[in-house]
């Protein structure tokens, strides 16, 4: 095992995986998947209005929000659980290591590779209502919900992080899925009633800026938030204006913490990674 990191050891790993991911038809059934879905929301989304077809931009983006933040995180865990536990119970990870590659080197090519599967998938997904989008309202929506798919792809690059990281920390595979399982259900669905949960139960004296700025230790919410509190149609409708202070609701701050959610948990996978 060679020492020290080489970026072309890394690029011919993720290219592989890249590869094994369209040759296996993950990338298609991902983008399928998503296009079906962002297609329904888009033109079906304001039916109890009375109404087919997207009526806003802003109000559009706040419905695909709801599909990416739980398919997005639950795509993305499933996709990177078994990277490096995988390889540990097929037993193909001792001779992946025999060959010149470092630890580093074997989990960021992982994860670049998983990562641009993921982002090619998700791009691709969404790139029917971008066109839909840009008839209805003009080029300048494929700004705004660029924006949107890119913050998307952060918020699977920040999950597919966190699943290569139960990956090194797992016994076995079954570990590991459970584990991605728990924290699809603690990030998406439980988080936020627990948020919820302390606000009742203190009478409200936990509210304020202090329950707001606990919203960044959830990538889901920072994705929410980085979408939905930016979009003021959607802040006048819900009267979300008054939840949020103004200094989260900054792009620059919402977009280092999706950066650090990316960062963090593979930092901390390459530390924990051991043969």
């Amino acid at each position: 095992m060679s020492t020290g990191f080489e970026f072309r050891q890394a690029g011919a790993l993720a290219a592989k995986e890249f590869r094994d991911r369209l040759r296996n038809r993950w990338v298609l059934v991902v983008a399928v998947v998503f296009t079906v879905f962002s297609l329904a929301i888009t033109y079906f989304g304001s039916a109890a209005q009375g109404q087919i077809g997207p009526r806003s931009l802003e109000l559009t983006i706040a419905s695909l929000v709801s599909l990416v933040i739980y398919l997005v995180p639950l795509i993305a865990l499933l996709l990177g659980f078994d990277a490096i536990v995988g390889e540990r119970e097929r037993g193909s990870l001792d001779l992946l290591l025999s060959l010149p590659i470092t630890r580093l080197e074997l989990l960021v090519g992982k994860f670049a590779g998983l990562a641009a599967a993921l982002a090619l998938s998700t791009c691709a997904g969404f790139a029917v209502v971008a066109v839909v989008l840009v008839q209805r309202f003009g080029d300048a929506a494929l700004l705004h919900y660029g924006g949107f798919v890119f913050s998307a792809v952060l918020l699977g690059l920040s999950f597919l992080s966190l699943a290569t990281l139960v990956s090194v920390l797992a016994r076995d595979r079954a570990q590991a899925s459970g584990l991605a399982i728990a924290l699809w259900f603690v990030f998406v669905l439980v988080f936020d009633l627990v948020l919820l949960g302390l606000l009742v139960a203190s009478g409200g004296e936990w509210g304020g800026d202090f329950v707001a700025w606990l919203l960044l230790a959830n990538p889901a919410d920072v994705f929410r938030v980085l979408n939905v509190f930016s979009l003021d149609d959607v802040r006048r409708l819900y009267g979300l204006a008054s939840v949020v202070p103004p200094a989260l609701a900054d792009p620059w701050r919402l977009g280092g913490a999706m950066f650090l959610w990316i960062v963090l948990p593979l930092a901390a996978a390459a530390w924990r990674f051991k043969p």
